[in-house]
Order: structure tokens, then C-alpha cells, then sequence
């Protein structure tokens, strides 16, 4: 067989692996796109619901794929539905609450994980000062940007009880590297007076590694 009817066959190829590839890119980008969407407008109803019927709501510790709540950052564009649990299935379709540390609304260090090429990628503009926000249907928790970090995979640190109410952020860097990242980039707030407590005890116990990637 001649060289040029090779090189049409690695072409063929190629523009297959190309189009399923781009298939399955479509298929995950519509996938959260529903899921936010879809959630978003249930999270609205039911949070609108308990403020006219002035329903009373109790914390309770989610399970892992549930809806915990919504993270918003006005300045950098982030609106953001936030769901239980840090694996693919969740990083997919939305921001994942890392389990072990607290919930919003608790006390301690609330801890939410996010791909860098999706969701959490405005953070590469995101700064100090600037305020971020989570709300559940127990209530609004705000936060300002206190500062932001580069650190290795494996320091889990930023993850412990902070001494004080604190958000943090978890995303992979560089935000334009292709392939796995090497490093993880961090966003650190603190959080501001009117706080709605649920008053839960969460022990901080990290289970699994978030898949950030």
C-alpha cells in the first residue's frame, strides 16, 4: 500500500477520534449545563417557598450528590450551584462541597472544589477584598477574599479548622495547563458578621482526594 493511502487512513482516524472526543466534550458541557439550570430554578422555588411560609429549616449533613447550596462572586462572574461529595460525577455538573469539612453555616473552614476549566475558572482573576457567597435554605453566608496561594496536591492543610468561620476554595493550576495540572490553587475568605449558624459538629475527617482535574 502506497505511504500517501497511509497517511489518508491516519487522517480518517484522526478526525474520528477528533469528533467523538468533541462529542463527549458536548455531552458534559450540556450535562452541567442542565444540572445547573434545572437546579438553580428548584434551589429559587424552594428558597422563596420558605421565606413566604416563613418554614423554619434544619441543617442536615448531605449526602454525597445532593444539593447543598449556591456560591456566588459577583465581580468575577461565579454563580455556581454546590453539590455534595468531590468526585467526577459531581465536579462534572457543578462545585463540590469537600466532605469532612464544615458546611455553610457552621463553624469552621467550608471547603468546595472546582475544575479549573469550568466552573472555577474565573478564579485566575479573583483577588483580595473581593466578597463571595454561599447560600442554602438556612440561610446567606458571606465571605471576602482574604487571600490567595499556590500549593502542592498533597497539602491538605488548607483544609483544617482555621481557628475562625472561613471559606476556602480549591481549584487545579496553572489554569491553562494541559493535561493533569501539578499544583492546586487556593482561595482563602473569611467570613463576615451575619452569619446564619446550623450549629452542627462536623469534625474535620477528609475521606478522598478531590478530582479538581
Amino acid at each position: 500500500m502506497k505511504a500517501w493511502t497511509w497517511i489518508r487512513f491516519a487522517q480518517y482516524g484522526l478526525s474520528v477520534i477528533a469528533i467523538i472526543a468533541w462529542g463527549y466534550c458536548a455531552k458534559v458541557w450540556l450535562s452541567a449545563r442542565l444540572y445547573q439550570q434545572n437546579n438553580a430554578r428548584s434551589f429559587d422555588r424552594e428558597l422563596k417557598r420558605k421565606n413566604r411560609a416563613a418554614i423554619p429549616q434544619t441543617a442536615v449533613v448531605p449526602q454525597a450528590g445532593s444539593l447543598v447550596g449556591k456560591l456566588e462572586i459577583p465581580r468575577i462572574g461565579v454563580s455556581v450551584m454546590i453539590m455534595e461529595g468531590t468526585g467526577a460525577s459531581e465536579l462534572n455538573r457543578a462545585v463540590g462541597h469537600i466532605p469532612g469539612t464544615a458546611l455553610p453555616g457552621q463553624h469552621g473552614n467550608v471547603a468546595i472544589a472546582g475544575h479549573r476549566d469550568t466552573f472555577f475558572r474565573p478564579l485566575a482573576s479573583i483577588r483580595a477584598g473581593d466578597v463571595m457567597s454561599i447560600t442554602t435554605l438556612q440561610g446567606l453566608n458571606r465571605y471576602r477574599v482574604v487571600f490567595t496561594r499556590i500549593v502542592r496536591p498533597d497539602n491538605i492543610a488548607v483544609l483544617y479548622p482555621t481557628g475562625q468561620d472561613t471559606l476556602t476554595l480549591v481549584t487545579c493550576y496553572p489554569f491553562s495547563y494541559v493535561g493533569a495540572a501539578p499544583m492546586r490553587y487556593i482561595v482563602s475568605g473569611a467570613q463576615l458578621p451575619g452569619r446564619v449558624s446550623a450549629d452542627i459538629p462536623m469534625p474535620f475527617s477528609p475521606s478522598s482526594r478531590s478530582e479538581t482535574e
